[in-house]
């Protein structure tokens, strides 16, 4: 979790702390407040203390049960300032894939150029309807959230429209590693390395392929998106981080054309591609 992130957090911990002293009722004890809430005391604490976020509704309960119902606009609104830099996955999902993917086929269909690093999966701008399946019925799983992978998928396709209206532009690395890893049986698998062959020279898309045994002057790191020169996302574990300062997006940019330097392209691209689709056993 980020500095950043953590600061705001505890601001925000800070600000309901204050709210519960300064309580119209007169000044609340956390063991107090919790018994009005129904919470455990360590909630409480820990929101106090900026060691969980909460949620717009708890924010709004917060609000209510310490006599200031007024304060929730505020409250919100700081919520908001940082999870649109921190978005965890637990709240994402909570409805299921596919209204991410939606979210991400607006997002995507606003910009003109990406540019992508993929360390451990194929590109989803690239990938086939089965393989995306796999993934997403993994991802669900793992994460016990709705498995709506049907509606993931059709949604995923839609994005990859994009690829052919004139004036985009998708500049995607991939490291070997992400073609070689199985999430998905081995005819998947070889389904889709048939279809990074097929894009490679394609008009709208400039794929490099950094091989295994390629010399990095960076070491292949968490995959990112560069959305033109306006947004950076980095997909982790508990969260996506959406990073907009320019400073930021600068230095994502120099990391992408540093790790380019290290890519094989054309020709050469589908060598790396076709010698891992003789390696797979279907």
């Amino acid at each position: 979790m980020s500095t950043d992130y953590q600061r705001a957090r505890a601001e925000l911990g800070r600000r309901l702390r204050e709210l519960r002293v300064e309580s119209p009722d007169g000044r609340l004890t956390g063991t107090a407040l919790a018994e009005r809430l129904g919470w455990p005391q360590s909630k409480v604490s820990k929101l106090e203390n900026g060691r969980q976020t909460p949620t717009q509704d708890d924010l709004r309960a917060w609000a209510e049960a310490v006599g200031q119902p007024g304060a929730f606009t505020e409250l919100h609104a700081r919520l908001r300032g940082f999870e649109s830099h921190i978005r965890s996955w637990k709240r994402q999902l909570a409805a299921g894939h596919a209204p991410v993917q939606e979210s991400w086929n607006t997002l995507v269909g606003e910009t003109r150029t990406l540019h992508v690093w993929d360390n451990f999966v194929v590109n989803g701008m690239l990938q086939t309807a089965d393989y995306a399946r796999n993934l997403f019925e993994r991802y669900a799983e793992f994460r016990r959230s709705p498995r709506d992978a049907e509606e993931a998928v059709r949604a995923r396709m839609k994005r990859q429209e994009w690829l052919y209206r004139p004036g985009k532009r998708l500049n995607t690395l991939m490291w070997e590693g992400a073609l070689r890893a199985q999430p998905c049986p081995p005819e998947v698998l070889a389904a889709q390395l048939d279809r990074l062959l097929g894009v490679v020279g394609m008009a709208t898309v400039h794929l490099g392929i950094v091989p295994w045994d390629a010399e990095l002057r960076l070491p292949p790191a968490n995959g990112f998106w560069v959305l033109d020169d306006r947004l950076v996302t980095v997909e982790d574990w508990h969260a996506a981080l959406w990073l907009d300062d320019a400073e930021t997006i600068a230095l994502f940019r120099r990391v992408w054309d540093t790790l380019a330097e290290s890519a094989v392209y054309g020709t050469e691209a589908q060598q790396v591609i076709a010698r891992v689709r003789r390696s797979i056993k279907v």
